[in-house]
């Protein structure tokens, strides 16, 4: 199976606690289920493609707001590992959503360094324009900023329930799902997270208390 990459992201930093980018996932087709193409799969592995035409776009954009460019690479190797684990999926799971998420999380962590690099390129960026092409505001562009700091800030368990509510539009179960955690772990990261960012977007730009990667 071959895998195409992605376009080059937009450089925008959407804002994951007041205005969240709710996904709905790829398009599929209307009598087959994900799980149904995937089992297919196992027997015809070109017809794994399917998978990726639903839901690389999701995946890509949901890996360009952690790691930027290198969201080309997680998003190829998103879908490859996939491919490959494919046996291993839970047939009884209709969406392979969550699934796919979990793979890419996984692969976000390997690119840690690439992902604070771009939060700390985010938080020192004067132009507010190489942060929301859409927006000129001296304003906006210092929310930006602190609000690549508050990510950076977070821990790296609360930052991964936060950013696949917020710019994968999971629910609280699929997260749950994609993390291999109980659902209140998520709900009880999520609300941390939350808290932790309003309180430094609130702030007059400074961090309160410095980096928290416990």
């Amino acid at each position: 199976m071959r895998l195409s990459r992605g376009h080059p992201p937009d450089p925008v930093l959407p804002d994951p606690v007041f205005t969240p980018r709710l996904g709905t996932g790829g398009a599929g087709s209307p009598h087959d289920t994900d799980a149904e193409v995937i089992l297919r799969s196992l027997g015809d592995p070109e017809g794994f493609a399917e998978i990726f035409r639903r839901h690389f776009t999701t995946i890509h954009r949901y890996a360009a707001a952690r790691l930027g460019a290198a969201a080309d690479d997680v998003a190829a190797e998103t879908f490859l590992a996939a491919f490959r684990q494919r046996e291993r999926y839970d047939t009884t799971r209709p969406d392979a959503r969550a699934w796919l998420f979990g793979i890419a999380t996984n692969l976000i962590r390997r690119h840690h360094r690439d992902e604070a690099r771009l939060y700390r390129t985010w938080e020192r960026a004067r132009d507010a324009s190489l942060l929301d092409a859409g927006t000129r505001s001296e304003g906006s562009g210092d929310q930006q900023r602190r609000l690549s700091a508050a990510l950076g800030a977070l821990r790296p368990g609360d930052r991964d329930v936060l950013l696949l509510v917020a710019y994968g539009g999971l629910s609280y179960v699929e997260v749950a799902d994609a993390l291999g955690i109980p659902a209140g772990t998520v709900g009880s990261r999520l609300n941390r997270a939350r808290k932790r960012v309003r309180d430094i977007l609130r702030s007059d730009g400074r961090r309160d208390g410095g980096r928290d990667d416990g």
